[in-house]
């Protein structure tokens, strides 16, 4: 199972997110995002490495509380990239593990479609703000263009009720809530995923909610 956690624009907390459903699911998590990586590094090979040809996807796990295929931070090397290799790259990590996480670029870029196309579904992180409902529709029809399901929308960050039913009908799949927490902010920094570091608080369960949808 390939799931694709995807932004309709960045900073609506979409890695943080990829990072605590991979926890959930016991899946390791992809930094897919291979021009502004966000996902811990480290020493050794990256995707970086993998889609240039220099390495293999399995030399690039890394373990921790959630296991990694961290992504370079180099210009040079994202432009080393061919693009071509990462279905094959993501369907090899998926043979070894059973269940990926996809981190994928923000928005429209013109490497977001590349992941999505990989993936088995679509889990979209929306902002509660109403502006920013647009660039979601957006990325919604690029994943339905590359048969990327959409299994829910994630309305992130909130400290207030939202439209969800608007938000659910706008975007055509069930919408979950997933409240404020600056502990989910600092999960993957302080690499403490928030269902084992706080498995009782309201973000823990949304995020177990959040996986409930998710086809296995």
């Amino acid at each position: 199972m390939i799931l694709a956690v995807a932004g309709g624009k960045g900073g609506v907390g979409k890695t943080t997110l990829a990072y605590n459903v991979a926890a959930a699911l016991d899946a390791v998590v992809v930094d897919a995002d291979l021009g502004m990586a966000d996902l811990p590094s480290g020493r050794g090979p990256d995707l970086h490495d993998v889609l240039a040809g220099g390495a293999d996807p399995a030399e690039t796990l890394r373990p921790g509380p959630v296991d990694i295929v961290p992504c370079g931070r180099t210009l040079a090397g994202a432009r080393a990239c061919d693009l071509t290799r990462l279905e094959s790259a993501i369907a090899s990590i998926e043979r070894e593990r059973g269940t990926v996480i996809l981190d994928c670029p923000a928005g429209r870029r013109a490497d977001a479609g590349v992941p999505l196309a990989a993936a088995d579904a679509c889990l979209l992180v929306v902002s509660p703000r109403a502006f920013a409902l647009a660039d979601a529709i957006r990325t919604r029809a690029l994943a339905h263009e590359l048969d990327a399901g959409l299994v829910g929308c994630a309305v992130n960050r909130v400290t207030e009720p939202p439209p969800t039913e608007a938000i659910a009908d706008a975007l055509g799949a069930p919408a979950a809530i997933v409240p404020a927490d600056p502990r989910v902010g600092r999960s993957v920094a302080d690499e403490r995923p928030i269902v084992d570091h706080a498995p009782d608080s309201d973000a823990a369960a949304a995020v177990r909610d959040l996986t409930r949808r998710v086809p296995r």
